[in-house]
């Protein structure tokens, strides 16, 4: 088919915008808030530029837009309950002993801070009896879930933070006499590098997502946090819950994309985020686990975690404690696997224990399950009432979710970052900490790879590292001016493309949506989840694949990438949609070459690779690295050797 041009013959010319700033920070989930708090605090005495821009608004934007139940990264450094070195050991175990040591003993050694500032901003975090009315900061012990969990009514987490980014921009830009510093609801889609310079960031377009508009950013430097990926892999749920999933909808994998697409270095990117959850609903379990002590069974009563045979071959990972989150999937796989599902969670024993023992406790345990929800899932309380299941009458069933690109959680896929100069090997930093290998594109939280387990308040102490990092770049380069390769009236014919695709064809069919001059943004989505599900290890498989599934997917991938050229688009949403298409297919075909190229099984129960069971210390205990070229359209992938810097 011809190869199709916008000349706004069909569709509307959106007004163009072109705003120029010192930093940019795309995103609004914590890590960019982290980033906006900080930077605002060292750039605005410099007469530095913060410029924010969200595809959502960033009240609600990102993971913990919900809200939370627990704080899930917390040392108490302060009180002695934890050292930054434990803090390592243990992500290092969970992710089957490959991590960046100096990026999460960085994260570790600065949480506690971004938590202090939490409890100071209001974030009801729970104390101690005896130390309700004493600061974190002051010496107060939080009420844990977990060794590393502090437990919060966290249903407004996210405004609390956000309050805070939004009054850092507002002084920034009351200070350096910007007119407006803060853009919500609009939606950046393509990074872009230096005309002149190799290898420089230089800006960003994209698009209003509720008016006809398109925007072009100039900096000199810009943070690319935008999250992880989900609605990549087919869900479990279908039909009417097709959109359901544990990891918000929205997060298209747009980091990791517009990070590949300027020539930016991933890592691990063969590791995905499997997580157990109650079925249907995707409600975290980890309170009934922790803090409620409910135990996990098979379908006969049976309590499988305590079966180590199914993962007595994963050593010396089997034997840490906690087991590593991969394992346990295995564990619960090898159940329903021998058909000794389903997998259930005991909700009601403990409370059930408590009635009978001290009415007010298990009063106080039954709300505390019921407010895990209602601060974070309310969906997975809709499936109870629905079902007519009362956890604390009757058990609830758990299923390992389809898989999520991920570098915060207990995953670690990402970028390759500069490291912290303090800590980090030389061939792990090249001068500022959180720098892509793109000179002034920096990353955070999701965004960073092989430093899992941050979750939200070390999201944002990453982001509040990188943004302080980026105000020495922009010190350091004050003489630098963008050049772009594109004006703004490019970029709105490249980004208005599908509208003007959809707008020429659509009187060819009787029905929109079957035409054969383009493709929907659900219909490439159905396709792409539909080769990663039966290809690249998804739920149909039981995670499986092998070498000639995986080129399959890589071929399959090839020729989606192809009609992707003719993705349409009949309004503001679904522009947004085509977009965010483009994102999930590069990050999908990342993963394939990553997984297609580490011949073993790192992560079981994550994904197995069917051809190569076994753990590979000897060959593979390395990183998997690749770069996208974008000047020849090659990838490459390297092995990069794991140092330990924590014993």
């Amino acid at each position: 088919m011809e190869k199709e041009t916008c000349t706004f013959s069909y569709c509307k010319q959106p007004e163009t915008t072109v705003v120029e700033t010192d930093i940019l920070l795309i995103g609004g989930g914590m890590g960019s808030c982290g980033a906006a708090y900080e930077a605002c605090k060292w750039a605005t005495p410099k007469g530095i530029k913060v410029t924010l821009v969200d595809k959502a608004a960033i009240d609600r934007s990102g993971a913990v837009a919900m809200g939370l139940s627990a704080i899930n990264t917390y040392l108490g450094l302060n009180v002695g309950e934890n050292t930054v070195e434990d803090y390592v050991r243990y992500v290092r175990g969970d992710l089957m002993g490959i991590i960046r040591d100096d990026i999460v003993y960085d994260v570790g050694r600065h949480v506690d801070d971004s938590v202090y500032l939490f409890d100071e901003w209001g974030l009801p975090i729970w104390k101690q009896p005896g130390e309700e009315n004493k600061k974190l900061g002051e010496g107060a012990r939080a009420v844990r879930s977990g060794r590393w969990q502090a437990m919060i009514s966290g249903e407004s987490y996210k405004v609390i933070v956000a309050e805070a980014a939004k009054k850092a921009l507002e002084y920034n830009r009351e200070a350096t006499g910007q007119q407006q510093n803060l853009f919500e609801r609009v939606f950046i889609t393509r990074l872009l590098l230096d005309e002149k310079e190799d290898n420089r960031i230089a800006g960003a377009i994209g698009i209003s997502v509720r008016e006809n508009k398109v925007y072009l950013f100039k900096a000199k430097t810009i943070l690319n946090a935008c999250g992880g990926g989900v609605n990549t892999y087919r869900p479990r749920s279908t039909d009417e819950g097709m959109g359901r999933t544990w990891y918000p909808v929205w997060n298209s994998s747009s980091t990791t994309t517009m990070g590949v697409q300027v020539g930016a270095e991933l890592t691990l990117m063969e590791n995905v985020f499997v997580p157990t959850r109650f079925k249907d609903g995707y409600g975290p379990v980890g309170t009934f686990f922790l803090f409620l002590k409910c135990q996990a069974t098979n379908g006969l009563g049976e309590g499988y975690v305590q079966n180590m045979d199914a993962i007595s071959k994963y050593k010396p990972y089997c034997d840490m404690t906690p087991v590593p989150t991969c394992l346990r999937n295995v564990q619960m796989l090898e159940e329903m696997r021998n058909g000794k599902g389903p997998i259930m969670m005991q909700t009601a024993e403990p409370i059930q224990k408590a009635r009978a023992e001290d009415k007010k406790k298990a009063k106080e345990l039954e709300i505390a399950a019921w407010e895990d929800f209602l601060d974070m899932t309310i969906g997975q309380a809709g499936v109870w009432a629905s079902n007519n299941i009362a956890p604390e009458e009757k058990p609830s069933e758990m299923m390992p979710t389809e898989p999520y690109f991920i570098g915060s959680h207990a995953a670690c896929s990402g970028f390759w970052v500069s490291g912290p100069p303090d800590i980090a090997p030389k061939e792990w930093q090249w001068g500022y900490t959180r720098m892509t290998t793109v000179n002034g594109l920096f990353t955070a939280a999701d965004g960073v790879g092989a430093s899992g387990h941050k979750f939200s308040s070390g999201s944002f102490t990453d982001g509040r590292i990188a943004g302080k990092s980026m105000v020495a770049f922009v010190l350091d380069n004050m003489d630098y001016t963008p050049t772009l390769t594109t004006t703004a009236e490019d970029a709105a014919k490249e980004l208005y493309l599908p509208f003007e695709i959809f707008e020429k064809y659509k009187n060819y069919t009787t029905a929109a949506d079957i035409n054969p001059n383009y493709l929907r943004p659900k219909q490439a989505q159905a396709r792409l989840m539909k080769i990663m599900d039966e290809y690249a290890a998804g739920v149909s498989t039981w995670y499986q694949t092998n070498k000639p599934m995986l080129e399959l997917a890589l071929e399959k991938l090839q020729f989606l990438k192809e009609d992707l050229s003719r993705l349409a688009a009949e309004d503001l949403h679904e522009l947004m949609r085509c977009w965010e298409m483009v994102h999930r297919l590069w990050t999908a075909e990342a993963h394939v070459r990553h997984m297609l190229f580490r011949e073993e099984t790192r992560y079981p129960g994550y994904y197995f690779r069917a051809d190569f069971p076994e753990l590979d210390d000897e060959n593979w205990k390395c990183f998997v690295n690749s770069k996208y070229d974008p000047k020849t359209g090659k990838w490459s992938l390297r092995k990069v050797p794991y140092i330990q810097l924590v014993k």
